[in-house]
């Protein structure tokens, strides 16, 4: 991996896209691409509005199993590095939530590798999302679709 040693962040503060891939890429010359995804918090939801989310987590369960999943995804892509960045906390339409970066030599590795994260982070990773809505307060669960997404890696549903 390169220089940087840090692959998982849980925070409250939002953070910088630019500044995090060039701490990602720093000095390793190998790199040709860089996948990046970053998640907003939308202002609907199942078909109401959202005026905010928050995110609760246990804090080291979190980060340990997205340490787990990045490890996984050295072993089955062709990825250098990867680095995860999720928000807790209240969060409102437009807020940056969640960022997922990861380097390789060419760009189908990183997409793959991308990807894979993601499709873990929003079924498996120990978060709980609570939604303002008009109706009141409602925890959010994965979607089906997001399972799906999941079982596609050949990975089970999240226990219930």
């Amino acid at each position: 991996m390169g220089g940087h040693s840090m692959r998982v962040s849980i925070q409250h503060h939002d953070f910088d896209v630019s500044a995090e891939i060039a701490a990602l890429r720093e000095s390793d010359r190998r790199v040709g691409a860089v996948c990046v995804f970053v998640g907003t918090v939308r202002d609907r939801n199942d078909g109401a509005t959202v005026s905010s989310m928050e995110l609760e987590h246990y804090p080291g369960m979190t980060e340990k199993s997205i340490e787990v999943m990045i490890d996984q995804a050295l072993q089955r892509f062709d990825i250098y590095g990867a680095r995860v960045i999720h928000r807790i906390g209240l969060l409102e339409p437009t807020d940056q939530i969640v960022m997922v970066a990861v380097t390789s030599a060419h760009r189908g590795e990183s997409f793959k590798a991308c990807e894979f994260l993601m499709d873990y982070l929003k079924t498996q990773a120990p978060f709980w999302k609570k939604e303002q809505t008009p109706e009141g307060a409602r925890w959010v669960d994965a979607r089906q679709s997001d399972d799906a997404a999941l079982a596609r890696w050949g990975l089970d549903k999240p226990q219930s």
